[in-house]
C-alpha cells in the first residue's frame, strides 16, 4: 500500500481520527519529518514563531514547539499500535504537516513493524537532540513533554477504540522498553475519568499571551484536581 493508503485504513478504525492529526487538513504545507532532526532548520522555525516579532526566550519558544510536535510525531505509530496495523516511527517514513507559522498539526506515516519501540526512541532522541541545540536548553525537560504527548496520544486513541485503561496501561509498557531517558507517564482518574498526570510543562504561560494549562504540573495539586473533576463532566 502507498504511505497514505495504509494510514487511511488505520483512521477510518478509530473514529475522530483527523483531530488527532492523522488526516492532513487542507491548506496545510508537508515537509518531511528527518527536517525535524536538523539543528538550523528548528532554529529558523522558532525564529519564526517569536510572537509579534517580539524577544522571547528560545527555552520557551522551543519547548513549545516541541510540546505540539512530539504529539504530532508519535501519533501514527501510536494509532497504529492501538489499530493493529503498523505504521512506522522512522522519521525517513513520516511526513509532517504543517499550519502557517510553522504549526504542526498532523503526520502521514508509511506501513511499519509490530514493535515501534527501537524506531520511536531513534525519533525522538533525533529531535530531542535538534530542539535542545535550537532552543539552547538541556534535553531533559524535552524527554518529560515526549512522555506526556505518547500518554496522552495513547489515552485519547484509547477512548475512541473504547478501552482507556488498556491505552494506558500500554503507554506505560511503551515508555519503559523506550527506557531512559523518557519517564514512564503516570495517569490519575477524577470524576470515573483518565487523565495523564503530566511531567511537563509545556511554557505556554511564558508566552505574551499564554495561559496556564488546565493539568499543568505547575498548579497546586488540589486546585489541578478541581479543574480536572470539571472537565471530566464532558467525557
Amino acid at each position: 500500500m502507498a504511505e497514505d493508503a495504509v494510514q487511511r485504513v488505520v483512521a477510518a478504525r478509530l473514529p475522530g481520527s483527523a483531530a488527532f492529526g492523522l488526516v492532513v487538513p487542507p491548506g496545510a504545507t508537508t515537509v518531511p519529518a528527518t527536517l525535524l532532526a536538523d539543528p538550523a532548520w528548528t532554529a529558523q522555525v522558532l525564529e519564526r514563531r517569536a510572537p509579534g516579532g517580539r524577544a522571547v526566550d528560545r527555552r520557551v519558544l522551543a519547548t513549545v514547539w516541541w510540546y505540539s510536535a512530539s504529539s504530532v510525531l508519535v501519533t501514527p505509530p501510536l494509532a497504529g499500535l492501538v489499530a493493529g496495523i503498523p505504521l512506522s516511527a522512522r522519521l525517513e517514513d513520516l511526513t509532517v504537516a504543517l499550519l502557517p507559522g510553522a504549526v504542526p498539526i498532523a503526520a502521514l506515516a508509511g506501513a511499519g513493524v509490530a514493535d515501534p519501540t527501537e524506531d520511536l526512541r531513534a525519533s525522538l532522541a533525533a529531535v530531542v537532540a535538534a530542539v535542545a541545540e535550537a532552543g539552547g536548553m538541556r534535553e531533559r525537560p524535552l524527554w518529560a513533554i515526549a512522555t506526556d504527548s505518547l500518554a496522552n496520544r495513547l489515552l485519547d486513541l484509547g477512548r475512541v477504540a473504547g478501552d482507556p485503561a488498556a491505552a494506558s496501561e500500554r503507554a506505560r509498557a511503551l515508555a519503559a522498553a523506550i527506557g531512559e531517558p523518557l519517564p514512564v507517564p503516570r495517569y490519575e482518574d477524577v470524576g470515573g475519568v483518565r487523565f495523564t498526570r503530566r511531567a511537563s510543562c509545556c511554557l505556554i504561560c511564558e508566552l505574551p499571551s499564554g495561559s496556564m494549562c488546565t493539568s499543568c504540573p505547575r498548579r497546586p495539586p488540589e486546585e489541578r484536581r478541581a479543574l480536572l473533576q470539571r472537565l471530566s463532566s464532558r467525557f
